[in-house]
């Protein structure tokens, strides 16, 4: 499988953000979130099938967008992170046969550049009133890839501090 071997886990974090009302919402901008948060990770996920070892993971970073409400302007990128949803579970049956299962973690408002200028807002709307670290979200992922998940498959797990909006 050439110098450096085959993959063990392949995490597919692609994600564009943009908020516009359904009846403002660019055809451009439209097509770009498709390419990018849906034909983005399929294709990352079809490049890297062949070369995973079997019994190997693969993840998607999808949102918490997919099953809450969110915002006004949200539609467009809630439809394609509920595409990467759907997609997870198509996947996860066909690699099944090589043991290499296929989940999705779903985030809630994270400490990114995205969040910068958003931070008190997205506070606000958690249970927990602050949003996640990285390094939560990162722990979850790590676990999704471990052996202790190795019957989980298909899925898609929220992480988003009791989202309320």
């Amino acid at each position: 499988m050439g110098q450096f071997g085959q993959l063990d886990v392949v995490v597919v974090n692609a994600g564009l953000f943009r908020m516009n009302l359904v009846d403002a919402v660019p055809l451009e901008e439209l097509d770009l979130m498709l390419s990018v948060n849906v034909r983005g990770v399929f294709l990352s996920i079809q490049a890297a099938v062949p070369h995973l070892k079997d019994g190997g993971r693969i993840i998607t970073i999808g949102s918490n967008a997919t099953i809450r409400t969110g915002a006004p302007g949200n539609s467009v990128y809630q439809a394609t992170k509920g595409a990467v949803a759907a997609m997870v579970k198509g996947i996860a049956l066909d690699v099944a046969p090589r043991g290499i299962t296929v989940n999705n973690v779903q985030p809630g408002p994270t400490a990114t550049d995205v969040l910068a200028d958003y931070v008190d807002l997205a506070a606000a709307g958690t249970a927990l009133k602050r949003i996640a670290k990285p390094e939560e979200i990162a722990g979850l992922v790590a676990y999704v890839a471990s052996n202790e998940a190795g019957f989980m498959t298909g899925a898609s797990v929220t992480m988003d501090g009791g989202y309320v909006l």
